[in-house]
């Protein structure tokens, strides 16, 4: 149990790849919690739903570290108990005496009201405080590391707001750049959007809990910006002559390699789509939206995006039903208002 437990510990806090083992306590541990909480509170849509969801990922991580904390002080008892380990004053004690003489240790507490008197006593007690002591250095160091991690991905988010709406949407986000005349600054947004997405993978990879962690707001997440910049580059590369092709490609590529990573840490398998995202009524509409803001696709252009299309849709389809996050949209929503425009304060007129 001490063993299991400190490997489990050092894969989810200190190996910094993913873990390619199939049977995994933490996985485990996850899957089940998650199940449990996704099925149980409000299932109306909305931000009662979101706020309930948004507490599973700190309180989970909380709830991982308590269970091994316990797991690691029952072992240890345990293993004092089985060698029949005597304490100072009372001799030979039974379990609970263990357990207790064990917590005190694994906490680096040491009220020296017991003491072990068998050199093995004295071996495993030494052997639980260092490991004890490790273990809270390793929870402190690691906290910063996970929430820095997730400060770095909300920034990024929150900036696309401008962009392409609340929620965004590849034909917003491209309609308004045209609109202003800059449409050729899609070129740095995707290359920003290039390093984003690396550093997404890269920090999803090693801590898997991330992808859990909710942004602030409603209309905003980490899986709806990835498959928003998705589509644009995928709009690009099917024929927007006026942003660079080898940017789009560059972008498109790393984004579609982090969906497809990411589901298979978090063991779900890709699925067909239910409703197509972007059916024949909604492209005339995207073709019409986008020229009337002066960005022209020819009539190829919708058969060249399918099968760029199918490329990523499985996966964030599964992502999206894995930790409950909608997918945005191709087009931009009828009377959406970005999130930076709204207030619960009514302003005077």
């Amino acid at each position: 149990m001490v063993l299991l437990i400190m490997w489990e510990a050092f894969e989810t806090l200190v190996l910094p790849r993913r873990v390619s083992r199939r049977l995994r306590l933490t996985r485990g541990y996850y899957r089940l919690l998650w199940g449990i909480w996704s099925r149980i509170g409000t299932n109306h849509p909305g931000q009662k739903r979101e706020n309930y969801l948004s507490v599973f990922a700190p309180l989970s991580l909380i709830l991982l570290l308590g269970f091994w904390v316990a797991g690691s002080i029952v072992g240890f008892a345990l293993i004092k108990w089985g060698l029949n380990a005597p304490y100072a004053p009372i001799g030979p004690a039974s379990f609970p005496t263990h357990l207790y003489v064990s917590t005190t240790t694994f906490v680096t507490l040491g009220l020296g009201d017991l003491a072990p008197t068998s050199s093995a006593g004295r071996v495993i007690t030494g052997i639980e405080a260092a490991a004890g002591f490790a273990f809270l250095a390793l929870s402190i160091s690691y906290l910063p590391v996970l929430y820095g991690s997730f400060s770095r991905r909300e920034v990024q988010i929150s900036m696309l707001d401008q962009w392409a709406g609340s929620p965004p949407s590849a034909v917003e986000l491209l309609r308004r750049a045209s609109t202003k005349g800059t449409l050729a600054s899609v070129d740095t947004l995707l290359a920003d959007w290039e390093h984003w997405t690396s550093e997404l993978l890269e920090s999803h990879l090693s801590y898997p809990v991330l992808a859990y962690f909710r942004s602030q707001h409603e209309q905003e997440s980490w899986l709806a910006a990835l498959t928003t910049i998705l589509d644009t580059c995928s709009l690009v590369l099917a024929g927007i002559d006026e942003i660079s092709g080898w940017q789009a490609w560059r972008t498109f590529a790393i984004a579609r390699h982090a969906v497809v990573d990411l589901t298979e840490v978090l063991r779900v398998p890709p699925v067909q789509p239910g409703s197509d995202r972007l059916d024949a009524a909604d492209a005339e509409r995207l073709q019409a939206l986008l020229a009337a803001s002066g960005v022209h696709l020819d009539s190829d252009a919708l058969e060249r995006l399918l099968p760029l299309r199918r490329k990523y849709e499985p996966y964030v389809h599964a992502l999206s039903h894995r930790v409950q996050m909608q997918l945005p949209s191709f087009l931009p929503s009828e009377g959406a208002i970005d999130d930076w425009e709204r207030s619960a304060w009514t302003l005077p007129s």
